[in-house]
């Protein structure tokens, strides 16, 4: 009786470490900056896309760009195995920029073409300028698209106080521009090579920032499984003792 007890606490904590690798929260569509995304400025943008699923593969990404914050400039980089179209949509108010006159904008990107397998991800970069001078961050709601045809619509806005919603929209929080220095280290849009180094280190940056964030889940869960394994020994001592 008391090895079964045993085991039953060992059971329980091997469910409790499934049910949290299972997790939502641990996989959905974000966006990053390559450096920094400075108000009124420039920045290379890297959408990151899991496969959160174990039995399909990610064959689509479509992020849309908020209609109430126009970008004159959204170039995405080329990735081998995937198709990039930019869908754009006509102003009612041309847009003066840089002395320029803009009568359209890109209200949305679609990645077709490629495939990302089971327990990988991809990365989606986009040069993109010029970026609100009067607001602290951007909404992308995007919709990834797996091949046994299920739609997974990340395009939930979070709630100042209220806990995560359980499918996010990427949000983009934008810095303060340095000085009169409105092009930040990311890559201008009139500058492909240097889109192209900045996109690179964004790869770089991302699969460490994904390595450091495994480790600490890792880690959490292991700190979980020990606990539970001691109040089980606990019980059991209690119960020999007794």
């Amino acid at each position: 009786m008391k090895t079964s007890r045993v085991s039953f606490a060992a059971a329980v904590a091997a469910g409790s470490v499934l049910l949290l690798l299972s997790g939502p929260a641990f996989a959905h569509v974000g966006v990053q900056p390559v450096g920094e995304a400075a108000k009124g400025g420039y920045a290379t943008l890297n959408f990151k896309v899991p496969n959160e699923r174990d039995n399909a593969s990610t064959t689509q990404l479509e992020v849309n760009f908020p209609v109430d914050q126009p970008l004159t400039s959204v170039m995405p980089q080329d990735i081998p195995g995937w198709t990039s179209t930019v869908e754009k949509t006509k102003l009612d108010k041309p847009l003066t920029v840089h002395g320029k006159q803009f009568n359209e904008v890109v209200t949305k990107v679609t990645w077709t073409g490629g495939k990302i397998e089971a327990g990988k991800f991809q990365q989606f970069p986009v040069s993109v300028g010029k970026l609100p001078e009067n607001a602290e961050q951007m909404v992308f709601k995007s919709i990834q698209t797996y091949d046994n045809g299920e739609v997974v619509r990340w395009i939930e806005e979070a709630k100042e106080g209220a806990a995560e919603p359980q499918n996010p929209a990427p949000v983009l929080k934008l810095t303060a521009p340095k000085g009169d220095d409105h092009h930040d280290s990311g890559a201008k849009a009139d500058e492909p090579k240097n889109a192209d180094k900045d996109a690179e280190h964004g790869h770089d940056k991302a699969a460490a920032e994904h390595g450091t964030d495994t480790t600490a889940r890792v880690l959490g869960i292991a700190g979980i499984v020990v606990g539970l394994g001691g109040v089980a020994f606990g019980i059991a001592s209690r119960r020999r003792s007794a």
